[in-house]
């Protein structure tokens, strides 16, 4: 680290909300020194939530929804170039363009990208897209402004089942092939995965569980349709792959740092390891990329595809990059997001995924209103709201604390003792899609096996 924290020479790689976050908070704690953001896109910052809700309705353009700026950064904006790499030893950030970017600390923001179609031909037929960028959003817009037939959905994650929604709003025939058992599930449950079902075939939606799209047809090199794994087929014009994220590591291959397809690992405070799990104290990660412990969650290492988490993990490691050790703080947010789709407003605080019981302490699954708290051990793990989001703060102390589960009379809705179920969250290797929240140890209702060389 430079001898003055307020000084010297700070890159950024990763230029969207938490590298700009972040940029924002080391000039607000009084960093003077050199400031460069580095991103592949062209584009400034912007929005990525409302690219799957507002965009696709119609009610803003793709590339409207700009990230508001909570300072100015007085940086040097390095866009529209991809990082290759990092010198470790000469502290340079290496640049697709052959450029060179010193730093004294770095900043790894790198997000993640959409998993493509993993069939090169099939995923180049014009029709078949996917959701991740503004230009994949206007492209999208495109598409269903046309009036297709039908729209294939590929996964049954939350930006699959947004654009679903999205489809039905518009009137639009839609599909969707799950091959998990039910919509949602890798991410709430079993128990709320088989409610988002009911929603979606009420909807109109062609929800189909428990299968797979084992082809993408073409004609003349335009998507006409896809065959599934239980024999049938459907004609469509637009196939939209929701197949989850896929982390930007590549580039750190060759960086020395713990680095690999589940993210970059880091500690509490957002400080890189190294390969042999060594802390780094000049290089640190925020965001989607990040992989990093949490004591609430018996130091699970999770990663996060979560707005909030993006922008309060950008903060602590800005934080950390200008203070000297004591003054270090660590990460504890309790993981939160939500989702808008099908008249519902769902929203999330803890890890649903953690858990290995449910309870429906308040509304019910008939009413369309409800919340769902999960535990793990007899501790409450998380809480999931539908329509009801006003009840989350009171979760949210409990999981912060430790209250045992299922929640006690002050959490219900005085309709007496309601029975926990097992909160069936279902291996990811069954899901078409990734999890928003990956426990990157190992789940809790599975053993860990301990491979030991003599």
């Amino acid at each position: 680290m430079a001898a003055d924290p307020l000084g010297g020479r700070i890159a950024v790689v990763g230029a969207s909300l938490a590298g700009l976050r972040a940029a924002e908070a080391l000039r607000e704690k009084g960093f003077a020194g050199e400031l460069t953001l580095i991103g592949d896109e062209p584009h400034a910052p912007y929005d990525r939530p409302p690219l799957s809700k507002q965009v696709l309705l119609g009610r803003a353009r793709a590339h409207e929804v700009t990230l508001p700026r909570v300072r100015e950064v007085d940086a040097r904006w390095r866009l529209g170039v991809r990082a290759e790499g990092v010198d470790p030893i000469g502290k340079r950030v290496l640049l697709a363009d052959g450029g060179r970017v010193p730093y004294d600390r770095l900043l790894i923001a790198t997000g993640t990208r959409a998993r493509p179609w993993p069939v090169p031909g099939q995923a180049a037929l014009d029709g078949v897209l996917t959701l991740r960028t503004s230009d994949d959003a206007a492209a999208l817009v495109e598409r269903l402004d046309a009036g297709p037939r039908r729209v294939l959905v590929i996964g049954a994650g939350f930006t699959g089942s947004e654009i679903a929604s999205a489809c039905r709003e518009r009137g639009l025939a839609v599909t969707v092939a799950e091959r998990g058992p039910a919509p949602l599930v890798g991410a709430l449950g079993g128990v709320l995965g088989a409610f988002a079902g009911t929603v979606q075939r009420s909807h109109g939606v062609d929800l189909r569980c428990g299968v797979t799209v084992t082809a993408l047809t073409g004609r003349g090199g335009r998507l006409t349709g896809a065959e599934f794994s239980d024999g049938t087929r459907i004609g469509a014009e637009v196939a939209v792959v929701c197949l989850g994220a896929l982390r930007n590591t590549e580039w750190l291959a060759a960086s020395g740092l713990a680095a690999g397809p589940r993210g970059v690992a880091c500690d509490a405070g957002c400080r890189a390891f190294d390969m042999y799990g060594i802390v780094t104290d000049d290089v640190f990660v925020a965001g989607d990329v990040a992989r990093f412990p949490h004591p609430l969650f018996e130091y699970q290492m999770l990663s996060l595809e979560h707005w909030g988490n993006a922008v309060a993990q950008a903060g602590v490691a800005a934080h950390n990059m200008v203070s000297p050790g004591p003054a270090r703080r660590p990460h504890l947010t309790v993981p939160a997001f939500w989702s808008a789709q099908f008249g519902l407003n769902i929203k999330s605080v803890g890890v649903p995924t953690f858990s290995d019981r449910i309870v429906i302490a308040q509304g019910s699954p008939e009413e369309g209103r409800l919340v769902a708290v999960y535990g793990y051990r007899g501790r409450i793990t998380a809480a999931v709201s539908v329509n009801r989001a006003k009840s989350l703060e009171h979760y949210l102390r409990l999981i912060e604390s430790g209250a045992p589960f299922p929640p006690g009379p002050g959490a219900a809705d005085g309709r007496g003792p309601r029975p926990s179920v097992p909160s069936d969250v279902p291996d990811p290797r069954l899901l078409s899609h990734g999890p928003t929240v990956a426990l990157t140890g190992h789940l809790p209702d599975r053993g860990l096996t301990l491979l030991r060389q003599d």
